[in-house]
């Protein structure tokens, strides 16, 4: 099993995790916000977090809250992430109410791998697939290593949000849809449309944009069957990520089927801390077949 973890962001850094909260700097802005991995004591005191912080999260219910600021700090700004390949993609990042600002940092792991893979295809443009794609940061580096890139979610804001980084990153030609991801699979699988490359990355739940209800544990199995099928015969790699409490990459192992002349890996994201503990936050299983 891999456990990997960004090694190169210059614009964040993970500074500390404990008692439920993680103390995190974006650019130049430090944010407190809730973690429930974070099961463990702080590192550095209370205080000292409330004097790094600009802002804090403040939960007002189960999925919502609202930003405490302790310095001044922008609404919105944008911070880069320099793949290991050269390219950089810049991001726009905002204080939403829902803890979330845009960007889930350790993906970067995921975003040096598609732009590495796509650049070792021999398919002249290499059709590329972002399920449950949020923000799009899998969506950009696919687009910057050339590929033919399709970007799927359920929410507007968050497809207008991919867009505005596409701009800022100077990309082009995304395809966007608004729309419920194992819908979107059920409908290639129809058309026999084919992806040299899928990643998705689900919540553990979520709803469509026409209250379509999504479960991780009910639907990943059939959702996965479906993606599988969408992969290129000759040329193709697939990466599922989960961050649900309690998903093992056991349980993506053996989700994947057993397929002639590809190599699975399965593993662990997790960002390491400045001052404190290892902060795990998901598991991952990639196939690729070249």
């Amino acid at each position: 099993m891999l456990l990997l973890s960004p090694t190169h962001w210059k614009d964040y850094e993970l500074l500390d995790s404990g008692n439920f909260e993680k103390l995190e700097r974006f650019g130049q802005y430090i944010t407190i916000r809730p973690e429930p991995q974070a099961v463990w004591d702080k590192t550095i005191t209370e205080d000292e977090w409330m004097k790094m912080a600009h802002v804090k999260f403040i939960p007002k219910s189960s999925s919502a809250g609202e930003w405490k600021k302790l310095k001044p700090t922008p609404d919105r700004w944008n911070i880069n992430y320099e793949m290991q390949g050269g390219k950089t993609l810049t991001f726009r990042l905002a204080l939403t109410s829902f803890k979330h600002v845009g960007i889930f940092p350790e993906q970067a792991v995921n975003w040096d791998y598609i732009f590495s893979a796509i650049g070792e295809m021999q398919t002249p443009k290499p059709k590329f697939l972002n399920l449950f794609a949020y923000t799009g940061g899998a969506s950009l580096a696919a687009r910057a290593a050339g590929a033919d890139v399709t970007h799927v979610d359920s929410i507007k804001q968050v497809v207008t949000w991919a867009n505005d980084n596409m701009s800022l990153s100077n990309l082009d030609n995304i395809r966007w849809l608004v729309e419920d991801a194992l819908k979107f699979v059920k409908r290639e699988q129809r058309r026999g449309n084919k992806y040299n490359g899928i990643i998705l990355d689900p919540p553990a739940y979520g709803h469509g944009p026409n209250g379509e209800k999504w479960k991780l544990e009910e639907n990943i199995n059939e959702m996965v069957k479906g993606v599988v099928e969408l992969l290129d015969e000759k040329e193709h790699f697939l990466i599922l990520n989960a961050y649900s409490l309690g998903f093992s990459a056991m349980i993506l192992e053996n989700l994947f089927p057993k397929m002639k002349n590809t190599k699975l890996e399965t593993g662990e994201l997790f960002l390491k801390a400045k001052f404190g503990s290892t902060l795990p936050l998901g598991v991952f299983g990639r196939l690729r077949n070249f």
